[in-house]
């Protein structure tokens, strides 16, 4: 089929990729079944049916509660497409949580996996018409005698004819409707619904089509959570804009299970976050890296470059061999990280986002990118720094532009408290930018410690400084009573292999705590460095609650 739309439109670009690519596959579970293009347009079909039977209309919300499945996308599909909101909710939540954001958004249907609806108890969110499987497409729960019927009638297997190409159509949506609201897991309290319009989701894809290496019959692993806008945009719907071929990471996807689905699939574009970036170099390269014979040919000149390219080979086959490059996100990455791999020439780059801009602020291609950057402002947003000198003084980073949400969702006065008295969206991130309108992010502006003489202090940097020495798993630097404590969770696999008690442990972390302070101006050196028992509670974008830790 080549069947060609302009696509004006969100639905129209993926009405568009569902006729062209009509027989390719679309959607795979990892381990499990496959869709193809065609059969995802019989399914939304399917759902449209169920929808229209069950009373739902244009702009009512559709929640979806589960891991990443090719069912969740297929549903997200089928919910904008008919022109409802959806409203993504992500599986880490608590039930107390997917009450609160289903019963506050208004939602009338939910699509959930089996294991996660065990847990909830429907008589807390009342306005529910009905609940559906995530992992059969059966009805789960029915408040609506309209509902059931509609379920056999068309979503029970085989109970729809199949649809042909020329009878299948989506629901348009304007520019400025609402599509999303997106509920983000946050770091400071209780989240809130970040409504997204159709032209914010648009202009993401667009950009992302005009600037990132994915074209027809590629392949994607996707194991960030879609329900997170991060994942959403660039594992699901931007490859699935261009034809892709998409495989869902469905179980929790530690290092371990990413890198086995790497190395079958052999994605042709990997997005990250750092966790996944750090934890793989701590584990797999350190160690060669610091063994004394490595150490002293990394010094000779000649042999060094060979060691990188052989690194770099490694590690380039330790992610599927054949990708593009890898997009890192959502978090800060390690200084230490980035520096090697920018001296092996590995093909990674950091982009940088937040909800209220579905996601995208700044972005730059591997081999263009400026070092310690986190790439170009995008060429349809326009940012400020919020001090006398952007170029030279830290301050807030404020953005404008079509990717900046609606606001929050039933809540005013925060959606007030998001934006300047001139319109402009306070991010919350402190950093500067160059002619270039590269952004270089310093820290949180909620995070940051004065130091003793009005010294700007951000322990995110200190953090960096402290991950990759021995020892350390996880680290959140705080202020106690005036002096920098750093909470550390030891890393329970070196604490095994050496056989090491408390005393030992606690004996590593002082060394550790002095050879950061080595590395470290004065006014910003650790006071001391105290254990915890525990990994420290996170947001599922797998960044540290800390929050949880600064009381």
């Amino acid at each position: 089929m080549n069947q060609t739309l302009a696509p004006q439109s969100l639905i129209g670009l993926y009405k568009e990729s569902l006729l062209q690519h009509w027989d390719l596959p679309m959607f795979s579970d990892y381990g499990g079944s496959t869709y193809h293009y065609g059969e995802v347009a019989q399914k939304i079909h399917q759902i449209h049916l169920f929808f229209k039977e069950c009373g739902i209309q244009k702009g009512d919300k559709v929640a979806l509660l589960g891991r990443n499945s090719a069912n969740w996308a297929i549903s997200f599909l089928a919910t904008i497409g008919y022109g409802a909101i959806a409203v993504p909710v992500l599986p880490d939540f608590n039930p107390a949580d997917v009450h609160h954001i289903v019963k506050h958004s208004g939602s009338k249907l939910l699509f959930a996996a089996d294991q996660l609806f065990e847990k909830l108890d429907v008589a807390e969110m009342p306005q529910l018409q009905a609940v559906i499987s995530l992992t059969a497409f059966s009805l789960l729960f029915d408040q609506d005698a309209a509902c059931f019927p509609a379920w056999e009638q068309h979503l029970k297997a085989g109970a729809v004819d199949l649809i042909l190409p020329e009878n299948f159509d989506l629901e348009e949506l304007g520019e400025e409707e609402l599509c999303v609201i997106s509920y983000t897991s946050g770091t400071s309290g209780f989240t809130k619904g970040v409504m997204l319009p159709a032209a914010s989701l648009l202009s993401n894809l667009i950009y992302a089509r005009e600037h990132m290496p994915l074209t027809t019959g590629n392949k994607i692993v996707s194991f960030l959570p879609m329900a997170h806008v991060f994942g959403l945009l660039f594992e699901f719907l931007f490859p699935a804009s261009v034809g892709c071929h998409i495989t869902f990471l469905s179980k929790t996807p530690t290092p371990q299970v990413i890198l086995k689905a790497f190395g079958e699939i052999q994605p042709h574009l990997i997005l990250s976050v750092p966790l996944v970036i750090e934890k793989i170099y701590k584990k797999r390269i350190l160690p060669n890296l610091e063994k004394p014979l490595m150490k002293f040919l990394l010094k000779v000149p000649g042999i060094s470059g060979v060691l990188h390219k052989k690194v770099k080979e490694k590690l380039v086959e330790t992610f599927g061999g054949r990708f593009h490059e890898i997009v890192i996100g959502g978090a800060p990455l390690s200084h230490e990280v980035e520096e090697f791999f920018r001296k092996i020439n590995f093909p990674f780059t950091i982009g940088y986002g937040m909800t209220e801009c579905g996601p995208l602020i700044s972005y730059d291609a591997w081999n263009t990118t400026q070092p310690s950057s986190a790439g170009r402002l995008v060429d349809r947003m326009q940012v400020r720094i919020d001090s006398s000198d952007p170029y030279r003084q830290v301050g807030e980073i404020q953005v404008k532009g079509i990717h900046v949400m609606q606001g929050y969702y039933k809540n005013e006065e925060a959606t007030q408290q998001a934006f300047t008295a001139d319109g402009w969206l306070k991010t919350g991130d402190l950093g500067l930018i160059d002619s270039q309108n590269y952004i270089y992010i310093k820290g949180r502006s909620k995070n940051m410690l004065l130091g003793p003489s009005g010294q700007n202090i951000y322990p995110e940097e200190i953090e960096a400084k402290l991950s990759n020495l021995p020892g350390i798993l996880e680290n959140v630097v705080i202020e106690r009573e005036g002096k920098l404590v750093a909470l550390v969770f030891p890393d329970s696999e070196i604490v095994e292999a050496e056989k090491l008690d408390r005393a030992h442990v606690a004996k590593l972390m002082e060394e550790n705590r002095v050879h950061a302070n080595r590395e470290l101006p004065k006014y910003s050196q650790l006071a001391r460095i105290e254990l915890v028992d525990q990994e420290f509670e996170k947001t599922p974008k797998r960044n540290i609650k800390r929050y949880l830790y600064t009381k």
